[in-house]
């Protein structure tokens, strides 16, 4: 047996994450062997067969690691919950949609004061998502893309077809993906609260 409920480390991390990677997981990584983890394993090992022990042992691990690739620094680290940084001065005033692509997280923010943090992800090198001051033009709560044909519920549009919206690709699979050029937003029920607070005409600052 190589890992099982109660373990911790940078192994149990790698774990977590790779499970993340095939949508078992959703949350993390933590370092800790706990029980969504244990669950997480249980239901990889029941789809491809494997004894449902909820404890990992080499097979089980051999066939995690051909499907999934090595994580990086951010889905080792930080994906599980990284803290806003510092407000970018043109966010501090007014109603904002403070974005910080430094710290991947999303701010609303209404003269100074930060009603909301969430996480974002944001556009591949290919599709960069634009950086500036831009202002939310239209807002489309049932949107789907005609250039991709791919939902994008709650979409707030601030730069051409640029817009935040509830991605259900990064609330499945986290930084192991990018959009579009869009600012990804993965928990759906806050965007959906934030979709009914943010008006047309509201700034969007994104940033580094």
């Amino acid at each position: 047996m190589l890992w099982s409920r109660g373990d911790t480390g940078r192994d149990v991390r790698e774990l977590q994450a790779r499970l993340r990677q095939a949508a078992w997981l959703f949350h993390g990584p933590t370092g800790r062997y706990d029980a969504p983890t244990e669950k997480a394993v249980r239901g990889f090992q029941a789809k491809r067969g494997l004894p449902r022990t909820g404890s990992v042992d080499a097979a089980t691990w051999q066939r995690l690691v051909r499907m999934t690739r090595e994580p990086g620094k951010w889905e080792l680290y930080l994906m599980g919950g990284q803290p806003a940084d510092t407000p970018d001065p043109r966010c501090r005033t007014g109603r904002v949609l403070c974005i910080s692509k430094s710290s991947r997280t999303l701010r609303w923010m209404i003269d100074g004061r930060t009603l909301m943090t969430l996480p974002v992800r944001f556009g591949s090198r290919g599709t960069p998502t634009r950086e500036g001051i831009f202002r939310v033009y239209w807002k489309s709560r049932h949107h789907v893309s005609t250039l991709y044909d791919s939902p994008m519920p709650y979409a707030m549009f601030f730069s051409g077809g640029q817009a935040v919206h509830y991605s259900a690709d990064f609330a499945a699979r986290g930084y192991a993906g990018a959009s579009h050029g869009c600012v990804n937003v993965r928990d759906e029920a806050a965007i959906a609260r934030l979709f009914g607070q943010v008006r047309k005409g509201d700034k969007v600052v994104v940033h580094w």
